[in-house]
Order: C-alpha cells, then structure tokens, then sequence
C-alpha cells in the first residue's frame, strides 16, 4: 500500500521524531511511505480563530499537495490536523463561495487518517510488532477523542506492545488545557486544567505520558519537566515504532 505522510508544523519545527517514527513504523509494516514535500500548514490556527477567509489559501494548498491519485490513503500522527482537513477543509472553502476546492478537499479527506485509524480501521493490525519495557500511561486527546472519535484504537494498539506496563489514566478524558491559543488568551485556566491533568499522570506513578498529538504532549511535557517529576511524554508513534533492534528512548 502507498502512503502519504502529513507530517504537520509541529513535527517539522518541534518534533520531528515524531514523523520519522511513523514511517519507520508503516515501512516495517511493508507499506511504502512517501512524503510530499511542498506540504505547509493546514489552515487550522487560522480557522480556530476565526480567520477563514485566511485560511483559504492554505486549504487550497494542501488540496493541491495531497490529491496526487497514486497513494491510496493519506496518515498524519496528529487527531487534530486530522480534525481540522475532515471537519473544517470543505467547510471553509464553501463559505467563500468555492464548490470546486470543497469537493476536492472532501475527497482527500475521506482518505486521510490518524495514526491509530489507519491502523486498526484500514491496515487492521493491532500488534505492530513494538518492544516497549516501560511504565505508560495514556493521555487522550480531546481532537482525537471528540473530532474523530477515535475510541480504544489507540489503547488496543498500546496493550498489544511487547513488555509495556499500560496502566489507566484518572480522568483521561478531560482536556489537558493547550488548545492552541487558549492556553495563551486564557492562562489561568489553562494552567489550572494542566496542573489537575499533571497530578492524574504523577498518580499512576508511570515512567512516560503518551497522547496522540504533539501539541498536547508539549504542554504537558512542558509542566512536568518544571515539577522535575522526572515523567517523559512519548507520542504513540514513537512507542509503536520501537523495536528491541531499534528501541526508542
């Protein structure tokens, strides 16, 4: 099967390990992965914040980007990027008036997944064949959770990795406080939603936070590498891509 990566802006400037754990992990898989290079942002900043007029040039990129007719589906590590092309693409572009791009970002997004659904809904495999020997727990995102409703795709894929101790997050289902720009026009809020969110990690006494989506795996990592708690956050691509012949930190 041929794929194509979305890498999305958090993993080329912030994460990149985060991609190349995807690819390395659909290629172990025997999928060729391929990356279109001319791929930029989504649009979804723009539209969460009510720029949708300046979120059509972005959206029309990406339609250009990934309607190549030779891969078969499209994956991105990310509920939210993922999100943002099945709930708001054909969205925006009909509001401007353009039918044409509406149809044509619905076609992309009726083959674009999340990691975790392309896996067990499309590749149907849940054993990925990972070695992971630590303490997890996992964080749902609320994107991945609300938006795609992703369900247990991600926990059946963790349960099957090999010598992991996957152990229940308290309250899993409520939101970590990013939000993109939330957490910066509302930090108070934010900070109080990621302290309760910080004190249900540190209660299952796991070695590492796992989540989906980067962008809540910085916020949170980001709070508890300032409680020095000593707690890494990991993405699900990270762990289902380890191997013992290629373990991940």
């Amino acid at each position: 099967m041929r794929i194509a990566l979305f890498a999305t802006c958090m993993a080329d400037a912030m994460f990149p390990q985060v991609a190349v754990s995807t690819v390395r992990l659909l290629e172990r898989l025997g999928h060729q992965v391929v990356f279109p290079g001319r791929q930029t942002c989504c649009g979804q900043m723009h539209v969460n914040t009510g720029y949708l007029p300046e979120a059509v040039p972005l959206v029309r990129h990406h339609v250009e980007v990934f309607e190549e007719s030779s891969w078969d589906y499209v994956v991105a590590p990310s509920g939210s990027c993922v999100g943002s092309v099945r709930h708001q693409h054909a969205m925006v572009a009909r509001r401007v008036g353009d039918e044409n791009l509406a149809e044509r970002a619905e076609e992309i997004a009726g083959r674009t997944y999340e990691l975790s659904e392309l896996l067990v809904d499309v590749l149907k495999v849940t054993d990925v064949g990972a070695y992971y020997p630590h303490r997890v727990t996992y964080h749902p995102t609320c994107h991945s959770l609300r938006m795609l409703r992703v369900g247990e795709k991600p926990l059946k894929l963790l349960q099957a990795v090999e010598e992991i101790d996957l152990v229940e997050l308290p309250q899993a289902d409520v939101c970590c406080g990013f939000g993109g720009t939330f957490s910066l026009k509302n930090a108070p809020v934010s900070g109080a939603m990621l302290e309760d969110k910080m004190t249900n990690v540190l209660a299952t006494k796991a070695d590492v936070c796992s989540a989906g989506d980067s962008s809540c795996l910085m916020h949170i990592g980001g709070g508890l590498s300032r409680l020095k708690s000593g707690v890494r956050t990991v993405h699900l691509a990270e762990i289902l891509a380890s191997t013992r012949a290629e373990p991940t930190r």
